[in-house]
């Protein structure tokens, strides 16, 4: 398999505005395909209404974009973070009144819609930032909204793209989703056979998801143990920790109160935690 190479600039940089807009700058985008991901345009084909709000987030060239104009679709928003892509994107959709062009930060954006579209946004963000992923899609889908797309089953030496596998995805997103699919990519481009999961999920309006702000944790073994812990709190269906140990997110029948949080964690002094939602 030919190896998913996304960047030029050495990936000891932060990923943030700067480094897409380079990748964009010097025309390197190893990661675009060209068009519309086979998978992806069959799901859209599929779909019942024309008017649904969608959202592509970290849309890139927007290939899948422009394939929904051409389907006649009336209200998609994208976003992009690269300044020098906003720019291009706006001369391309000029007077399309059924595109909106969004530049900035993802997770700084607000609003509501029946369908998120994940192609190569998620892969390209560090992975101590998946549960602030998991925690913003569903703030951001309507009640019973779709996050739908590809995500890779595999891993990769650094990046981005960074990997991931079924089994991750599944612990990320449990009880704050229903898992309509999630499985093996047939219809992916060569260069990924194989290598793909696509997913339809569904966000489940009756359940609590709050995102925290976490402190003193150093080490794998000392996250797993609080883990286990606030798992055993009444009412928490699902909770996981950020590779950094930076940020807690926690998956709830009903609102479990900061303090009741903090209770379990007060045998260690060195452990602070804080609402970030």
């Amino acid at each position: 398999m030919q190896e998913e190479k996304c960047c030029v600039v050495t990936c000891d940089n932060p990923i943030d505005q700067n480094y897409w807009n380079q990748q964009y700058a010097s025309n390197t985008t190893g990661w675009d395909l060209g068009e519309v991901a086979p998978a992806i345009k069959r799901y859209i084909d599929q779909l019942p209404s024309k008017t649904i709000s969608i959202l592509i987030p970290g849309c890139g060239n927007a290939h899948e974009a422009a394939y929904l104009m051409d389907q006649g679709f009336t209200n998609v928003t994208v976003i992009d973070i690269a300044p020098l892509l906003v720019e291009k994107l706006q001369e391309k959709f000029e007077g399309n009144d059924r595109i909106k062009i969004v530049p900035g930060d993802f997770f700084d954006h607000q609003g509501q819609y029946d369908l998120i579209i994940e192609q190569t946004f998620f892969c390209a963000l560090p992975p101590f930032m998946r549960q602030r992923y998991a925690n913003k899609m569903y703030r951001l889908l309507n009640n019973n909204g779709i996050l739908s797309g590809l995500l890779f089953d595999r891993e990769f030496e650094d990046g981005p793209p960074f990997g991931g596998s079924r089994a991750e995805y599944e612990n990320l997103f449990k009880a704050a989703f229903t898992f309509n699919r999630v499985e093996p990519c047939q219809e992916s481009v060569e260069k990924r056979a194989g290598n793909e999961l696509f997913i339809e999920l569904q966000k489940d309006d009756s359940i609590n998801v709050a995102l925290y702000a976490i402190d003193g944790i150093t080490c794998s073994n000392c996250s797993k143990t609080i883990v286990g812990q606030f798992m055993t709190v009444e009412g928490v269906l699902n909770c996981s920790i950020s590779t950094d140990f930076k940020e807690l997110l926690l998956v709830s029948s009903r609102e479990i109160p900061i303090e009741s949080l903090r209770q379990i964690l007060a045998y260690d002094k060195k452990y602070l935690i804080e609402t970030k939602n």
